[in-house]
């Protein structure tokens, strides 16, 4: 990153679920490199259980000196979501350069009773909302010649081992969840290689071991060992290397902290300050 030409300077990003977390993480990073940001949310205030808002993101981002809108919108509603990307062009002023899936619905719950509804609600959110936007963003990227897709999955989409299964907390009750994450993995790949040659980027990046955002922390209930955690700081770098990807990466399921190794990057703050990795205590 240039002190006089920040990465992002001049582009106009979109990221979902931008109230707390990776999210909010990923937005302050952004605009922290230049970039102007549409925040989307559920909610413009405080969760009931969770800690941040979009609100407060916004105002926080305020300080990096760039522009910061804000769109309350719920991405489980058709309806609601297709208004995200119309109104990003039109109130940041042109077609969106960088486009950030990171909203999710995670309910986990043992697969013989897994209610439809919330099997419809977990798919309607991890998949069909990512995939409605990034045909949103397309035109715009299209005519352009350029962008930058990027959605946050998760490990695990990848198939339990066995017989026999070793399972770890939460076990099966997870498996609704990450079906939705595997078929995103899929729908990611088949987008990069439809618009191979385009100069339009897709990929998707899920943590190696787990960042204990605020939700991660409320449904694992304290129950990770150190080792199992990675900081957030780690996985925003991940994402944003990705938001700036040259033509040649595109199509990828990245791991976080291999894709740092994979490029040697030096991870920063979400200032995009040089930042030293906390010692984790045995």
């Amino acid at each position: 990153m240039s002190a006089t030409t920040p990465r992002f300077a001049g582009l106009r990003a979109v990221v979902t679920g931008a109230s707390r977390g990776i999210g909010a993480g990923i937005a302050e990073r952004l605009a922290a490199e230049g970039a102007d940001l549409m925040l989307v949310a559920r909610t413009l205030d405080h969760h009931p259980t969770l800690t941040g808002s979009l609100t407060e993101t916004a105002a926080r981002l305020a300080g990096y000196g760039h522009r910061v809108e804000v769109l309350a919108a719920d991405l489980s509603d058709p309806g609601d979501r297709a208004r995200i990307v119309p109104e990003a062009v039109e109130r940041l002023g042109g077609p969106v350069d960088i486009l950030v899936n990171n909203a999710a619905a995670a309910i986990y719950q043992p697969l013989a009773d897994y209610p439809l509804r919330r099997s419809r609600l977990t798919f309607e959110m991890n998949v069909h909302a990512p995939l409605e936007l990034m045909q949103a963003v397309l035109p715009g990227m299209l005519e352009c010649g350029r962008g930058w897709i990027v959605n946050l999955s998760s490990a695990s989409a990848r198939l339990f081992d066995g017989p026999p299964f070793r399972l770890v907390e939460p076990g099966t009750s997870l498996a609704v969840y990450a079906a939705s994450k595997a078929a995103l993995n899929r729908i990611v790949n088949g987008m990069a290689a439809e618009l191979y040659g385009t100069r339009i980027r897709v990929n998707a990046v899920q943590p190696r071991a787990a960042v204990l955002s605020e939700g991660a922390a409320a449904l694992t209930g304290g129950t990770l060992r150190a080792d199992q955690i990675e900081h957030l700081e780690e996985m925003v770098e991940a994402v944003t290397a990705l938001c700036a990807a040259p033509t040649e990466l595109t199509g990828r399921i990245c791991s976080s902290l291999d894709l740092i190794g994979e490029l040697d990057l030096q991870v920063c703050g979400l200032d995009g300050r040089p930042w030293t990795r906390p010692e984790v205590s045995a």
